[in-house]
């Protein structure tokens, strides 16, 4: 079966727009529902939570009524980061769990990502056959079946102990100046909570969610407004999270951006020299730099590529027993603490790691030198089918040749935007602009 719903991260789009229609997600809802009721038995339940978009509110309805159609029980968390819907699957006994939102998206977007009662996310297999339940017709609980929806009003405070729980006994944040960027996001009240209560002086940015501004000039994907918070109160350190909060950027207190290629490395390696790194090795997605690939050779770790997607890096993960992995967008996974990325506890850890060395920022988030790494993104209809293209192929199989030997070439259809991704690395960085810029112009010749 063609999947028409999920992408790399569930299902995502554009809200009150196919596929991110109240219909869809109240199908969503029962397909899920029916899935992991399987065998009708009472007493299934889901939690749901979702992050500070307007359009949360009518998806976390029809989800409701999608899954209480199929006799599953409803728990409602609010507004609460991705890592805790993962997190509280799992403890609170659940069958599945929901989180609504698009991530670093823009406002206006919004997603579906499901967990399974591990608390880890959905196998291709499992979302597969949600999907062919949405296009089928799916059998409801009898009447005196459905089921129950229920507040519950501390799953925020559940994960900030979590969080705080994985920072070491005996340590305090004591003395450091934290710049913390909520994106306006899931985390706006979490975040602050932990650094604050972990003795740190937080100045918060991105906490004053109204519904429509979420990522909007701030997160992960804008760090600029927190870098000069930082330069402005002379912070230490700054934590970027975005919109979900499972991804982080780390800025030094010069206002320079870590991404996530350097925390990992810095994770790593300690972990290595601590006989903590399970398997001697990293788990990355084909878009970490080759400077990561170069400096974890160098301390003789090795470097495991998976497909783009974090949950592509926890399945790797999982089959080879790893404990360390995630994407130069800043998904770090520390399957120890979480079961999937999480931007707020790999920030803590980076703290950690601050106090433990008494370093500053500067010193520890830049590890190796970057190979020039350039990435454009095209936007193309939802009816086109760009790399398809015979001027697209060829564009990219002559850019492909005037990189051999030198450096590489990634094309790829982003898995949760109509967008072409064209990375490329190379030391020339002449040659490196010139062969996107290339491939980019073959793309929207086309498109």
């Amino acid at each position: 079966m063609t999947r028409k719903l999920f992408g790399t991260d569930g299902v995502r789009g554009r809200a009150n727009t196919y596929p991110m229609t109240a219909e869809t997600a109240l199908k969503l809802g029962a397909a899920a529902g029916r899935f992991f009721r399987r065998d009708k038995s009472p007493g299934h339940r889901v939690v749901i939570g979702k992050d500070t978009r307007l359009s949360g509110y009518m998806i976390e309805n029809a989800l409701t009524a999608g899954f209480t159609s199929t006799g599953m029980n409803v728990l409602l968390l609010g507004p609460v980061p991705t890592p805790a819907v993962g997190m509280l699957t799992h403890s609170m006994r659940a069958d599945v769990g929901v989180m609504i939102s698009a991530s670093h998206n823009e406002a206006t977007d919004n997603g579906i990502k499901f967990f399974g009662p591990d608390g880890f996310k959905l196998s291709d297999t499992a979302e597969a056959e949600i999907e062919r339940l949405v296009f089928s017709d799916i059998q409801p609980a009898q009447a005196e079946n459905i089921g129950r929806a229920k507040r519950i009003d501390d799953g925020r405070s559940r994960y900030v102990e979590r969080v705080k729980g994985t920072f070491p006994t005996g340590m305090t944040l004591e003395g450091l100046k934290v710049v913390v960027d909520c994106a306006n996001g899931a985390a706006y009240k979490a975040a602050p909570e932990v650094l604050w209560e972990l003795g740190a002086e937080v100045i918060s940015i991105g906490v004053d969610p109204n519904g429509f501004n979420i990522n909007d000039g701030v997160g992960s994907t804008k760090p600029q407004a927190a870098a000069e918070k930082i330069k402005e109160v002379g912070a230490d350190v700054g934590i970027c999270l975005d919109g979900d909060a499972d991804r982080v950027m780390l800025i030094d207190e010069n206002g320079v951006v870590a991404d996530g290629d350097q925390i990992m490395a810095l994770f790593a390696a300690r972990w290595a020299d601590e006989g903590k790194l399970k398997g001697h090795t990293l788990a990355a997605t084909v878009m970490s730099n080759l400077g990561l690939e170069r400096y974890l050779a160098s301390r003789s770790i090795l470097l495991h590529r998976t497909p783009v997607g974090d949950r592509y890096v926890v399945e790797a993960m999982r089959r080879y027993g790893l404990n360390l992995g995630g994407e130069q967008s800043g998904h770090i996974v520390m399957t120890d603490y979480a079961t999937t990325g999480d931007g707020l506890i790999a920030g803590v850890q980076f703290l950690a790691e601050m106090v433990r060395t008494g370093k500053r920022a500067s010193e520890l988030a830049k590890n190796f030198e970057t190979v020039p790494q350039l990435l454009k993104n095209v936007r193309y209809g939802a009816d086109q089918t760009p790399l398809e293209m015979d001027p697209v192929k060829q564009a990219i199989a002559d850019a492909e040749a005037r990189l051999e030997g030198a450096g590489r070439l990634l094309i790829r259809k982003s898995g949760t935007e109509p967008l072409i991704r064209v990375m490329a690395e190379c030391e020339d960085e002449g040659l490196l602009h010139n062969v996107v810029g290339d491939v980019v112009a073959a793309v929207e010749d086309v498109v």
